[in-house]
């Protein structure tokens, strides 16, 4: 079981996030991005059995994207390292996976979930894309751009796409229905960044987002108007979870 936490001068954060990271997991794989606050130092001396990838490529996409090529569990937890999404929340994720999801997605807007870090411009702007998803692709999602997700490792290259930046959790949204996975959304909270300024560049990032919302939506036109049939679910990877995925209920609409 592995989980995934990419990193940029994050060196004050990492003490108060990694120490929550439940014991039994197996894999830790920080992914830097060139961090010049000693982000690495000290997740070497918190976790000295961290995999520690070295990404030169900027955007949290491709660190995602190189963080997921290297793990080696069964099972891919992603969340962020200033100390917005806790690790204590990770047996939820899990547990929703082996209870026969293929992809677990956190939600901040169902109930019991919940923020401390949007400001009102930026919830509204979730609120759309989120709508937009829902209106092009029959989605059930109430929360479209979140960084805490989990999936089976066997269900990546359904979920792998051209993302780069801040667009990641969107793609990985969309693939997931495009690719008849089962989704299972609960709720998460996500607590203000403890220490240092926020990555995201919210009009830039923003249409980001809609570029990629777009792009799935020709893609998934296309494929209909070919009569192309969805690709496989990764569950007949996992026969024995198909008949505990029947009892998984769909996202909450």
């Amino acid at each position: 079981m592995s989980v995934v936490i990419p990193t940029l001068n994050e060196a004050r954060n990492l003490p108060l996030v990694l120490p929550l990271i439940p014991s039994w997991i197996d894999e830790v794989v920080i992914v830097d991005g060139r961090s010049t606050d000693g982000t690495v130092d000290v997740a070497r001396r918190l976790r000295s059995d961290a995999v520690i990838v070295m990404e030169p490529r900027a955007g949290k996409g491709h660190a995602l994207r190189s963080g997921f090529a290297a793990c080696t569990g069964d099972i891919i937890v992603f969340l962020d390292a200033d100390g917005s999404t806790d690790p204590r929340e990770i047996p939820a994720f899990v547990g929703g996976l082996l209870s026969g999801a293929d992809v677990v997605v956190g939600s901040r807007f169902l109930q019991g979930g919940g923020t401390d870090d949007m400001e009102l411009y930026r919830r509204a702007g979730n609120s759309v894309l989120t709508t937009l998803v829902r209106l092009g692709f029959g989605a059930k999602y109430t929360d479209l751009c979140y960084g805490y997700s989990a999936f089976w490792r066997d269900a990546l290259p359904f979920l792998d796409g051209p993302f780069t930046g801040f667009e990641v959790e969107t793609v990985l949204h969309i693939r997931a229905l495009r690719s008849r996975l089962r989704v299972l959304e609960i709720p998460s909270f996500e607590a203000s960044r403890i220490h240092g300024v926020s990555n995201l560049q919210t009009v830039r990032d923003g249409f980001r987002v809609v570029r990629a919302i777009g792009r799935e939506w020709k893609l998934e036109r296309r494929s209909r108007q070919r009569g192309m049939r969805p690709e496989r679910s990764a569950r007949a990877a996992r026969p024995h979870l198909v008949a505990a995925a029947e009892a998984v209920p769909e996202p909450v609409p």
